[in-house]
């Protein structure tokens, strides 16, 4: 329960932290034949910093009762 309490609280940092990714997708524009033309549509995915300190949370409490057991 340590353990997974740790990378849960670090994964909460990393989301409180970085509060977008952006991606990339291909999307065809012309289609003629031999002939094609794509271009690159990015994507934005935000999110808010309470989501990566609701995580932290959530990873204190399983630090907290992986060491309320011992």
């Amino acid at each position: 329960m340590k353990k997974t309490g740790i990378i849960i609280i670090l994964i909460g940092l990393g989301l409180t932290i970085f509060t977008a990714f952006t991606f990339f997708t291909r999307e065809k524009v012309v289609d003629l034949g031999a002939i094609e033309i794509t271009r690159d549509k990015p994507h934005n995915l935000n999110w808010s910093p309470l989501v990566g300190i609701a995580v932290m949370a959530v990873g204190g409490a399983f630090l907290w009762q992986g060491s309320k057991r011992r």
